[in-house]
């Protein structure tokens, strides 16, 4: 089912989120806590912006382990991020390749999914046809997590002048109510878990859902602080240092401490550029 993490917030060297904290995202890609599967081994993802280079991210991802990736533990304590998404990977829809590697990338925007669609082939193409030639040409991979990342953005676009989090939001909103709409009418009777995480650098918009009312989504926490700090594997955010901040949004807590606040069920949250949290419910 994946493991996720989003960071927003003041600079950091990434090695610090991914695995410093004793719960890291690394750790959950071979033990993962708060799962039944505890091994997500059908690789990893990290994507991060250097928006005084370019206003859109880089990717790296590979279908080895993150536990055992060389490359990713030399390059993590050499990048320096003010957002980042990463993402380990337990393999449902789609073959172990780096195409079906969240998160998935279009233009500067960046999206990695915790959850799946059960019998998703029954509702593939019905998906991808409302998609413009663009955005149909563009998924290049056979997870059901990209081509609803190709919807949603298909109805931001189509809907909205410009990319904001109540943009984000409203086109949400749109995909999990069309899912729920094909899921029917193809016979699709287990639930969807549609924990996701989308951001523009900028700003972040988290799921945490489900499209059985009646069932709990997968985990999803956030922390807020000034300032992220991890000391002998224990992450806390601390008193600020000028004008330092800081917020992380996680399948699962990096730590134990109790700064982790759990995604009510069926809720966004919502990480503005200014780094204010707000939690709202999802109408889908």
């Amino acid at each position: 089912m994946c493991r996720l993490m989003a960071y927003k917030g003041t600079p950091i060297i990434i090695d610090k989120l991914l695995y410093q904290p004793k719960n890291s995202l690394v750790n959950q890609s071979i033990h993962a806590r708060e799962i039944e599967e505890p091994l997500n081994g059908d690789g990893f993802g990290v994507g991060w912006y250097v928006p005084d280079v370019n206003y859109e991210p880089i990717t790296f991802v590979s279908v080895n382990p993150a536990w055992s990736n060389r490359n990713l533990r030399n390059l993590a304590p050499k990048i320096k991020t003010d957002c980042m998404i990463a993402h380990v990977r337990a393999a449902s829809v789609g073959d172990v390749s780096e195409s079906n590697c969240h998160p998935f990338q279009f233009k500067n925007m960046l999206m990695a999914h915790n959850g799946g669609v059960e019998d998703f082939t029954k509702i593939k193409r019905h998906l991808r046809h409302p998609l413009t030639d663009e955005l149909y040409n563009w998924i290049n991979g056979q997870t059901d997590s990209q081509h609803i990342f190709a919807f949603m953005l298909n109805e931001l676009f189509k809907n909205h002048k410009s990319v904001s989090p109540e943009a984000i939001v409203d086109s949400f909103e749109i995909t999990f109510r069309e899912l729920k709409r094909l899921m029917k009418e193809h016979g699709i009777t287990e639930a969807a878990y549609l924990n996701m995480v989308v951001t523009n650098g900028l700003f972040l918009v988290g799921t945490r859902y489900c499209t059985d009312s009646k069932e709990e989504p997968l985990t999803l926490y956030h922390s807020e602080g000034s300032r992220y700090v991890v000391e002998d594997g224990v992450t806390r955010m601390e008193a600020p240092e000028d004008d330092d901040q800081a917020v992380l949004v996680v399948s699962e807590r990096l730590t134990d401490d109790p700064n982790w606040t759990m995604i009510p069920p069926n809720h966004f949250v919502i990480v503005e550029q200014t780094l204010n949290v707000r939690i709202r419910p999802i109408k889908a």
